[in-house]
Formats: C-alpha cells, sequence, structure tokens
C-alpha cells in the first residue's frame, strides 16, 4: 500500500485571505503554516472596515466555519453608497435593500482577530518579511525570509497584499493604479439629508 505525504502548504500573509485559507485548509484536515512579515498582530492599524458580501466573502467564513461568529461581531451599517463625478453630479445610487445582512461591515482588526483565533496554535509565523522563492515552476518552493529563516514548501499561496512579495518573487506582473479612488466620509448630526 504506497500513502501519500500531506503537501507542504506555506501561505505568505496573515490578512483576511491568508488566515481564511489557512483555516478553511485546517478544517479539511491539512497542516498549513502563515508567514507574516508584521512582528505580531498588533504592530500596526489594520486599517477600516470590510464589506463582505453574501455572494462571495460570506461564502468564504461559511466553509471557514466562521459565519455564525462573523454576524455577531459585524454591523449592518454604512449601505447607502453614492458614485459622484468630479462636479458633484450623482453617477450612481445604491440604496440596500430591508435586509441589510447581505452585505454587513466588519473592523478589519475584529476579522483578523476572528480568524486568527479559529487556527491552531502555531500557525501564523510572526517576524518573517519574505525575500525571495526558490525552486522549479513545478516542484517544491524554497522561501528565504528577511530574518533568515528558509521554508521548504510544496506549494505557496500569496496573500501578502497589492504589492505582493510572492508575486514578484514568481513573476514580473506588478500591480497598476486603476484610476478609481476611494473615500469614506463620516456625518455626524446632519440635520438634512444630502
Amino acid at each position: 500500500m504506497t500513502t501519500t505525504a500531506s503537501p507542504r502548504i506555506a501561505v505568505v500573509g496573515a490578512g483576511p485571505g491568508g488566515l481564511t485559507c489557512a483555516r478553511i485548509l485546517q478544517r479539511h484536515g491539512i497542516t498549513v503554516s502563515v508567514y507574516d512579515r508584521d512582528a505580531g498582530p498588533d504592530t500596526r492599524d489594520q486599517g477600516g472596515s470590510l464589506d463582505l458580501h453574501a455572494d462571495n466573502g460570506q461564502i468564504a467564513l461559511r466553509e471557514a466555519g466562521l459565519l455564525d461568529d462573523f454576524f455577531r461581531l459585524s454591523r449592518p451599517e454604512g449601505q447607502e453608497m453614492r458614485q459622484l463625478d468630479p462636479s458633484g453630479a450623482v453617477l450612481f445610487h445604491h440604496v440596500p435593500e430591508r435586509d441589510e445582512r447581505f452585505k454587513p461591515e466588519i473592523d478589519r482588526g475584529r476579522l483578523r482577530d476572528l480568524l486568527l483565533g479559529s487556527l491552531h496554535p502555531g500557525t501564523v509565523r510572526w517576524g518573517h518579511a519574505l525575500r525571495a522563492v526558490d525552486g522549479p515552476a513545478d516542484g517544491p518552493r524554497r522561501l528565504r525570509f528577511a530574518n533568515g529563516a528558509v521554508v521548504d514548501c510544496d506549494l505557496v499561496v500569496g496573500a501578502d497584499g497589492a504589492w505582493s512579495a510572492v508575486r514578484r518573487a514568481l513573476s514580473g506582473a506588478t500591480p497598476r493604479y486603476s484610476g478609481v479612488s476611494f473615500l469614506e466620509a463620516w456625518f455626524h448630526d446632519v440635520p438634512a439629508r444630502h
């Protein structure tokens, strides 16, 4: 009888995508390690809130077994959205449906804490800034980190953001500005609708 060893899987990036990937793999009995450049989970601010829609982000959290916890921590606010041209004319106006749970918001830090708390102890290795990925395209890879650590893996998942060190190491592709910006504004005690 032949047995197949579990693949050695490395996820680079402990943001929402990388942590969700790791959680789903662990739920299926697959060993995974996550490597992140931050010194720890609270090293820097995690940014603003995220909307997780029913047809994408919520599917991932359901597969991760965390959807009920997500709903408990999220809030159904900020659902109305308008897009304006430079002169202020409304180009797009979206008013949510009555059931606001279709894309509730969650603070990135709370989502990260939820995902981190769901992983096996020791899954995330902090202080590992990726410097190089070596090895053939169709074989095992060797990850080299700025702290001197070297990790061999069968599969590397790049979940380290727009300026991904994994992408840079494996391809010549670079991010480019799409021409779209998003601004968020909070108005308190506004007497009239704008």
